[in-house]
């Protein structure tokens, strides 16, 4: 069973999963939205098994994780928790980063602005950004990312917070259809279920289309390349509700010479929870 530590970095006190032995390399696994820590329930013990020291913070604004004194959520913010979070945790250049949708989105740039940190990277339902090109303006990807629009809105926290959060059952089971995802969404309710908890969540969104202004203080992590130069594998699920395959059908051109990209048949959005026996070992293969 993974251990719940707590860690200092970036000035902001993360709750974490971790699991493995303390003097392996760090594994540093980022979850996304709606989501938390939990999601990497079953790759932990595979990742310490293989020797690493693996943890999965609750990210930023994600309770029992701080909220920032400024709403600072963009991808600049994430990318200098990543990088804080590997010198607080001990991690050296053995490193490894592993990211699953808003983790895949910091993992990108957090892997380029220090390459020295990390030595092998896994990215997961989100392609690296010069992958998707015009396919996220298909009228079918807009029909799907039609939270990402009402997260602009001031109706975005009454809506995702109706009905006991209806809402994020709603993304669950269109995204991975067929999962039964009530243990994942109850956690996500526990996260996000005090206001400011839930305003954090709809940061992300509303710092990524500039309804948030940028951080200056953050400036260079946000300029960072989101090709990372290490060998990354990318994995999306063939039947992914949140971002279509055809987004990933160019990822591994989008990557750095080494890197592989595997769109896997049968799953959904969170691939890694759907079939962890087929998923797990291909990222722990790949990080060893």
């Amino acid at each position: 069973m993974p251990d719940l530590i707590d860690v200092t970095a970036n000035g902001l006190k993360f709750s974490a999963l971790a699991e493995g032995p303390a003097g392996g390399p760090l594994a540093l696994c980022l979850h996304g939205f709606p989501d938390t820590a939990h999601t990497w329930r079953h790759l932990l013990p595979e990742l310490a098994r293989a020797g690493f020291r693996a943890v999965a913070p609750w990210m930023r604004g994600y309770a029992p994780t701080g909220v920032p004194g400024s709403p600072s959520y963009g991808v600049g913010a994430l990318v200098a928790d990543a990088t804080a979070l590997h010198e607080a945790l001990g991690g050296d250049g053995r490193a490894v980063l592993v990211g699953h949708d808003w983790g895949a989105i910091a993992a990108y740039p957090a892997a380029s602005f220090a390459p020295e940190r990390w030595s092998r990277v896994v990215t997961m339902a989100v392609p690296p950004p010069a992958a998707m090109g015009a396919t996220f303006f298909r009228y079918e990807q807009l029909k799907r990312s039609f939270y990402v629009f009402l997260f602009h809105t001031p109706l975005a926290e009454a809506a995702v917070a109706a009905d006991d959060f209806a809402f994020i059952d709603g993304l669950w089971r269109d995204w991975s259809p067929g999962y039964d995802a009530g243990a994942d969404t109850a956690r996500v309710k526990e996260a996000l279920r005090a206001p400011e908890n839930l305003a954090a969540a709809i940061g992300y969104y509303r710092a990524t289309l500039g309804a948030l202004p940028p951080d200056p203080a953050y400036a260079d992590e946000a300029a960072a390349p989101t090709s990372p130069p290490q060998p990354t594998l990318y994995l999306h699920g063939e039947r992914d509700g949140c971002l279509g395959v055809e987004s990933a059908r160019g990822a591994a051109d989008a990557l750095s010479p080494g890197s592989r990209a595997e769109i896997v048949s049968g799953v959904g959005h969170f691939l890694h929870l759907e079939r962890p026996d087929l998923v797990d070992p291909m990222i722990v293969e790949w990080l060893s």
